[in-house]
C-alpha cells in the first residue's frame, strides 16, 4: 500500500509540474502579447523601465527572504555579467522586433533557441554532439532561413532584431545552465536591474505621458513575466525535464492564437513551414540528448 501511495504521489507531482509548465508558458505568451501592444505606443526603453519596477513587486519579498547581500556573493562574476548582458539584449531586441513584426513571426525565431543551444553547448559546455544532432541543427537553421524569407526582406531591421534576440536568448540560457548553482532569485534580480538601467538609458528623450491603464499594463508586464518564471522554475522541480521541455513549443501556438485575436495577424505559409521545421529539429535534438543521457540540469527560460 505504501508503495502504491508513493507512486500515486509521484504521479500527482508530475501532473502538477506539467500543469504549472503549461500555465507558465501561457503567461509568457500573454506577456509577449502585452509587450507588443505597449511598444506600439511607447518607446522600448520606457516599457523596460516600468516593466522592471513591476518585476520588483514580486522579486522584493524573495530578495528579503534570501538575504539581500547574497546577491553580491556570486560565482564567476565575469560570466554572470555576460549572462545578464545577453538576457537584457534578449528582452530589448524582442520588444524592438514585435513593434514591427507579427508575434508569431518573432516567436518562430525564438523557438530556434534549442537549436542554437545545441550548437553552442558543444563549444562552451563540452557536450558531445553526434552527426545526427549536427544534421538536425543544420535543418533547424534551414527552418530559420525559410521563416526569415530568403529575399531582401530577411535583411529588414525588425527581422534582424528577432534573429539577434533569439541568439542572445540562447546564449543567456547556456550561461544560466553553466551558472546553475546560482539561485534563481539572484539570476533574475540582476537581469532585472540590468533591464531597468538599459531602459532608463534608452528612454532618455523618448519618455511619453501615459494613462493609468498604460502604466498599469507596463507594471503588469513585469509581474506576469516574473510569475511565469517562478511557475516554470517550480515545474522543473516537480517533473522530469525530458517531459516538460517539449511543452515549451506551446508558446508558438499561443503566439499564433493571441496574434490573431488581438492583432489580426495570420502567419503566412513560409512562417508556418519554417516553424514546423524548427520545432521538429528542436524536438529531435532534445530526444537524442535524452537517449544519450547527456541532458544537463534543466534551466528555466528567462522569458521576456
Amino acid at each position: 500500500m505504501t508503495t502504491k501511495t508513493g507512486v500515486a504521489d509521484a504521479g500527482n507531482l508530475i501532473i502538477t509540474g506539467v500543469v504549472l509548465m503549461l500555465i507558465g508558458d501561457l503567461l509568457f505568451a500573454l506577456n509577449d502579447a502585452m509587450g507588443k501592444w505597449l511598444v506600439a505606443s511607447f518607446a522600448v526603453g520606457q516599457v523596460l523601465v516600468i516593466r522592471s519596477v513591476g518585476a520588483f513587486i514580486v522579486l522584493g519579498p524573495m530578495i528579503l527572504r534570501q538575504e539581500p547581500m547574497a546577491l553580491f556573493r556570486v560565482e564567476q562574476k565575469g560570466l554572470q555579467f555576460i549572462r545578464v548582458f545577453m538576457a537584457t539584449c534578449d528582452v530589448a531586441l524582442f520588444y524592438a522586433a514585435v513593434a514591427y513584426l507579427p508575434l508569431a513571426d518573432v516567436m518562430t525565431f525564438y523557438m530556434a533557441g534549442p537549436i542554437y543551444i545545441a550548437a553552442l553547448s558543444h563549444f562552451f559546455l563540452g557536450e558531445k554532439i553526434g552527426w545526427r544532432r549536427w544534421l538536425a541543427v543544420l535543418i533547424g537553421f534551414a527552418g530559420v532561413v525559410i521563416a526569415l524569407r530568403p529575399s531582401t526582406a530577411m535583411l529588414s531591421l525588425p527581422s534582424l532584431f528577432g534573429l539577434a534576440g533569439s541568439f542572445a536568448f540562447a546564449l543567456s540560457l547556456v550561461m544560466s545552465r553553466y551558472l546553475r548553482s546560482t539561485s534563481d532569485t539572484t539570476l533574475v534580480t540582476w537581469q532585472t536591474i540590468a533591464a531597468l538601467i538599459t531602459g532608463i538609458v534608452l528612454s532618455i528623450g523618448h519618455w511619453q505621458p501615459a494613462t493609468l491603464i498604460d502604466w498599469s499594463g507596463m507594471l503588469l508586464l513585469g509581474i506576469v513575466a516574473t510569475c511565469a518564471h517562478l511557475l516554470i522554475t517550480r515545474s522543473l522541480k516537480l517533473a522530469p525535464a525530458s517531459l516538460l521541455a517539449p511543452l515549451q513549443y506551446t508558446l508558438l501556438l499561443w503566439a499564433i492564437v493571441l496574434g490573431y485575436l488581438f492583432f489580426d495577424d495570420i502567419p503566412d505559409a513560409q512562417i508556418i513551414i519554417g516553424a514546423v521545421i524548427i520545432v521538429v529539429a528542436g524536438l529531435f535534438i532534445f530526444h537524442r540528448k535524452n537517449l544519450k543521457e547527456t541532458v544537463p540540469a534543466a534551466v528555466p527560460p528567462d522569458g521576456h
